[in-house]
């Protein structure tokens, strides 16, 4: 028997997961939206100079950041992409929205809903947050993100299990939610379940085939399962939306070994 199949590959330099858990934010820049829905700069920032996309109020021209309901409307135009349509057909339908938009931009500042609160609370790390994340579930305000940031309150206070139930929640009231299928990803990869976070990486790539971070992660879930064309495959896209990424050189050293390893390609199913 070959001695060298015998070895166990590891990799090159320490590849950690990328970007770990993602939580719903009260603002994203230009670029966390780019990575986050696969859309081009060009496009975010020319729908945010014709007033499609609303902007937070403190932005800045060079540097604008977006609200949490501006992320709404991109998952909304992740929707819309899924069923087919067009960026150009997208932006027209935008545009015919955009008189709501200014109806909103108009009217008197209102009280921030709980989730609302939750989020500012989260970001400035008081606890309290966790009360307004509940009552916002409770209220039926943005469930299945209340949720999602609820687990990761946990994660980060060492509670794993109690982060896995919130997850699952989250999407129980909406499957197709993004973070919490790469949350629940990461949370089984970093316990060794991969099976289960190749599941959950690989329907975060169906619902948001340009969640650059997802491939990434795919490529060393795929490495753990053995599975070398697919974690190329896997790399190969994530260079493609993240070309300038200097973390790829460390993966494609590790594909690299793999490939003069000479081991055969046996994918879990």
């Amino acid at each position: 028997m070959n001695e060298n199949r015998n070895k166990v590959l590891t990799f090159p330099s320490p590849v950690p997961l990328k970007a770990d858990y993602q939580r719903v934010k009260s603002a994203y820049t230009v670029a966390e939206i780019k990575q986050l829905f696969g859309l081009s700069e060009r496009t975010i920032r020319r729908w945010t100079e014709q007033g499609i996309i609303p902007t937070s109020s403190d932005s800045v021209d060079q540097n604008p950041t977006y609200g949490f309901h501006a992320l709404t409307q991109f998952r909304r135009v992740r929707e819309m992409r899924s069923q087919g349509q067009t960026i150009r057909q997208i932006e027209a339908e935008l545009q015919g929205q955009l008189s709501l938009f200014r109806i909103e931009e108009g009217r008197v500042a209102r009280l921030l809903t709980p989730f609302e609160e939750a989020l500012v609370l989260h970001e400035q790390g008081d606890q309290k947050a966790v009360e307004y994340y509940l009552e916002a579930i409770s209220e039926g305000d943005n469930v299945a993100e209340a949720y999602c940031n609820l687990a990761i309150i946990n994660l980060e206070e060492g509670k794993p299990s109690k982060a896995l139930d919130q997850l699952t929640l989250s999407l129980k009231h909406e499957p197709r939610h993004v973070e919490a299928h790469y949350n629940l990803a990461n949370l089984y990869y970093d316990h060794g379940n991969y099976a289960l976070a190749k599941l959950h990486y690989e329907a975060a790539t169906q619902i948001e085939p340009g969640f650059s971070l997802v491939y990434f992660n795919l490529a060393l879930v795929y490495h753990r399962l053995n599975d070398w064309v697919a974690a190329s495959k896997a790399l190969q896209r994530y260079q493609e939306l993240e070309p300038q990424d200097k973390d790829i050189t460390a993966l494609s050293e590790l594909l690299q070994a793999m490939a003069e390893h000479g081991r055969p390609h046996h994918p879990v199913k």
